[in-house]
C-alpha cells in the first residue's frame, strides 16, 4: 500500500493556465513523431486524386517565370545585373514562394484546425511547424528545377549574363532558416488576430502579393538604387529583401550581401518569430471561445 503523502510523477501535466513565457519547447520533441506525420499528410494531400501529383510543384514557378520574363524583363526593360532573365526572376520566385506558403498557410492554422484543437490535446505549435517543414519539401522540389536552369546558363552562357561561384554559398542554409522563421512569426501573429478578426484573413493573401512587389523579386536592389533612390530606404526596411537578394548572391554570384544585411534580417526575423511565439501561446489557450 502506498502512503497518502507518497508523491506521484506524471509524464505530462496539462494545465488550464500558465505562464505567458511557457513556450513548451521540450513538448514539441516529445510530440516529434506527430510532427513527421503531419508533414507526411500535408505532402501527400496536396496532390493525391490529381493527374499530374508532384509536377504541380514545377508548374506555377515555370509559368510564373514566363510571365515576370515576358513582362518585367522585356516589356518594362528591368535590368537583372548580369544575370539571364529567366533565372533572375526563377530565383526571386523560389524563394519568395517558399516565405509566402509559410506565411498563409500558418495564418490560417487556427482556422482551419478549430475542431482538432478543440478535441485532442498536443502542443499546438506542432502544427504551424509542420506547415513550414512540408513546404520545405516543395521548396526543395522547386530547387531542383533552380538548379536545372542554373546549369544549362553555367555551361551554355548567354551574351552579356553571367554566372559566378562565390563563397556566400554557404550561407545558403541559413537564408531558408531565415525565411521559413520568418513565415512562421509573421504567420503566428496573423492567426492570433484573426480569432478576434475575421477581416483579416481576407486582407492576407491580398497583402502578400503586395509585399512581394515591395520586395526584390522582380527587380535588383541596385536598380532601385540607380532608378528610384527615394524608395530605396523603404524596401530596404523589408527583412526579405536582403534574404533574396543574397539568396541570389549565394546561387547566381550577382546580389547586395553584406553583415549588415544579414545581421538586420537575421535580428528582425527572430524578434517577429518571439513576439508571434508569444502571441501565439496566449492565444491558443482562449481560442476555442472565440473562433
Amino acid at each position: 500500500m502506498k502512503s497518502n503523502q507518497e508523491e506521484h510523477y506524471w509524464d505530462l501535466i496539462i494545465k488550464g493556465k500558465s505562464s505567458l513565457f511557457d513556450l513548451n519547447i521540450r513538448d514539441i520533441w516529445h510530440y516529434r513523431d506527430l510532427l513527421l506525420l503531419l508533414v507526411k499528410r500535408d505532402f501527400i494531400s496536396f496532390y493525391k486524386q490529381t493527374i499530374l501529383g508532384p509536377f504541380w510543384f514545377f508548374i506555377q514557378p515555370i509559368f510564373t517565370t514566363i510571365v515576370f520574363t515576358f513582362i518585367f524583363g522585356n516589356l518594362a526593360g528591368i535590368q537583372t545585373d548580369g544575370i539571364p532573365k529567366p533565372l533572375f526572376f526563377l530565383c526571386g520566385i523560389t524563394a519568395w514562394n517558399y516565405f509566402s506558403d509559410c506565411l498563409l498557410k500558418t495564418s490560417t492554422v487556427f482556422k482551419d484546425n478549430a475542431g482538432i484543437f478543440g478535441k485532442v490535446y498536443f502542443p499546438r505549435l506542432i502544427m504551424p511547424l509542420s506547415i513550414v517543414m512540408s513546404n520545405l519539401v516543395r521548396f526543395g522540389v522547386q530547387f531542383v528545377l533552380l538548379m536545372g536552369l542554373i546549369l544549362y546558363y553555367y555551361f551554355i552562357p548567354t551574351p552579356g549574363s553571367s554566372i559566378t561561384v562565390s563563397p556566400s554559398m554557404f550561407f545558403f542554409p541559413f537564408l531558408v532558416l531565415l525565411m521559413a522563421l520568418l513565415g512562421l512569426g509573421l504567420g503566428l501573429i496573423i492567426t492570433a488576430m484573426t480569432t478576434k478578426y475575421r477581416d483579416l484573413a481576407f486582407l492576407v493573401s491580398f497583402g502578400v502579393q503586395l509585399l512581394m512587389y515591395a520586395t526584390t523579386v522582380t527587380y535588383p536592389l541596385s536598380e532601385v538604387k540607380a532608378k528610384f533612390k527615394p524608395m530605396v530606404g523603404l524596401i530596404e526596411l523589408n527583412p526579405m529583401t536582403y534574404i533574396i537578394e543574397a539568396f541570389r548572391k549565394c546561387l547566381l554570384g550577382h546580389g547586395e550581401f553584406s553583415i549588415y544585411s544579414i545581421s538586420y534580417a537575421t535580428t528582425i526575423t527572430l524578434i517577429i518569430l518571439f513576439l508571434g511565439i508569444l502571441i501565439f501561446n496566449k492565444t491558443e489557450k482562449n481560442f476555442v471561445d472565440t473562433i
